[in-house]
């Protein structure tokens, strides 16, 4: 049987582990029989060869990216190829690029508080992604996001107001799929750092979501 292939591009801020988290993402996907292919610069979104990827992982932080890149990569994801990540490594990667945040499903614009402790609500737990997942305490950035509302919400959170009074009772999406042209996109904003891949409930949602959009 011929192996499903995969492209993981990792770059950016560094806050976010990039590198660390790229090498538990090419292992978890190797583990399940991909050919994993890992890069460190945005040209490789250029390349033609991405369109007969199963997969692409954007891991990149507060960048930019070429006209050619970010147009290639948008054509292959319409055309079917998959697109998954997590946190500010998928959607905070190019602010400049609306078509790009139309592709993920959503953008970052703040987390108050910073790092601190919350409850991630799961809103289908029947769905393969996240079955066996009950509500959880967390303990990261709560993501503040502009999202898509063609998105299948898989999970949430809501903001109690201590960090920032005027979005008290706010619910937002933490982990989402949704279709782009033909592919399969999937999304999860926790995973400020590679540690965080030790919380079971986080690393699990990330896997099942990659083979999901990989398929």
């Amino acid at each position: 049987m011929t192996k499903k292939k995969a492209l993981i591009v990792w770059g950016g801020w560094e806050g976010h582990t990039p590198e660390r988290s790229a090498h538990v993402i090419r292992d978890m996907l190797a583990a399940k029989d991909f050919d994993v292919r890992v890069e460190n610069s945005t040209a490789a979104f250029a390349d033609p060869a991405i369109h007969k990827m199963n997969l692409i992982v954007p891991m990149i932080t507060m960048s930019v990216i070429g006209e050619e890149e970010v147009q290639n990569l948008c054509d292959a994801v319409r055309s079917g190829v998959g697109l998954g990540g997590f946190h500010g490594l998928m959607c905070d990667s190019f602010r400049n690029e609306t078509e790009y945040q139309f592709m993920t499903g959503g953008q970052w614009v703040s987390h108050p508080g910073n790092i601190i402790d919350y409850r991630v609500n799961v809103t289908k737990p029947n769905d393969p992604i996240m079955q066996g997942i009950a509500d959880f305490d967390y303990r990261s950035e709560q993501y503040y996001m502009h999202v898509d509302p063609a998105n299948e919400v898989l999970a949430t959170t809501t903001f109690d107001g201590t960090h920032c009074d005027f979005i008290k009772g706010v619910v937002m999406p933490v982990a989402w799929k949704k279709i782009y042209g033909k592919a399969r996109v999937f999304y999860c904003a926790l995973g400020h750092t590679a540690d965080e891949f030790a919380v079971p409930q986080f690393r699990t949602m990330v896997e099942r979501g990659l083979l999901w959009a990989a398929t």
